[in-house]
């Protein structure tokens, strides 16, 4: 089991909780979860996400770690990564950062490019899910998805009942918000220039690491 996770691409490790949560879920539950999915699909417009070359505002994150982030820190010496998650025990999120630390991390550390995983989540709560996995990289996160709704890469769920139910998202996250970044890639260069962003709307379908590295290799060639 352990030799095929550590080789499983992230579709895979994708398809494998999917089948998990078609056989213990509820009929109801799973057919909401695919329908906010598919709305979310059809509702994406990649001309509305922040687009290469644009320059980004000068942004700082709380490391979970303790102590600030800066962007300009961040792309001083170079090109940096950052990958865009939910929160700490979204499940979808506890597959795409180990499978980013294992596949992504260790190559992009090898050019000198940073690595770093972004969420709106508290970075008390945050901390969780770096110390769970030992992710090898920055675990930082976005106050209140102030760069996320820069990069135009936030949604809120079709589902929002008032009063919001014990457990809610804002609750979860500590913004006291619906709003919850898309999964994203970015590459960005000094000057805090976005050179390359790949959003996904559906949370089950995430950029490949190998993918990840060929826009990198482009942008330092």
């Amino acid at each position: 089991m352990m030799a095929t996770l550590l080789t499983a691409t992230l579709r895979d490790r994708f398809a494998a909780l999917q089948a998990e949560r078609a056989n213990s879920w509820p009929a109801t539950q799973l057919a909401a979860n695919a329908r906010q999915r598919h709305i979310l699909i059809d509702r994406f417009d990649p001309a509305a996400v922040a687009q290469a070359g644009s320059i980004l505002p000068p942004t700082d994150f709380d490391d979970v770690e303790g102590g600030t982030l800066s962007l300009d820190a961040l792309t001083a010496e170079g090109p940096a990564v950052l990958i865009y998650f939910r929160f700490a025990n979204c499940p979808a999120c506890n597959l795409a950062l180990p499978y980013y630390a294992e596949q992504l991390f260790p190559a992009l550390a090898a050019k000198g490019v940073r690595l770093v995983a972004l969420s709106p989540q508290r970075a008390d709560a945050l901390r969780e899910i770096k110390t769970r996995h030992r992710l090898p990289f920055v675990v930082a996160t976005d106050r209140d998805n102030g760069l996320a709704h820069h990069l135009s890469i936030t949604f809120e769920p079709d589902d929002q009942p008032s009063p919001p139910p014990s457990g809610w998202i804002g609750e979860v996250t500590g913004t006291g918000s619906w709003a919850l970044p898309q999964p994203t890639a970015a590459i960005l260069g000094q000057g805090r220039q976005l050179l390359w962003l790949q959003v996904s709307p559906d949370w089950l379908d995430r950029p490949e690491a190998d993918a990840i590295l060929q826009a990198v290799r482009e942008v330092l060639s």
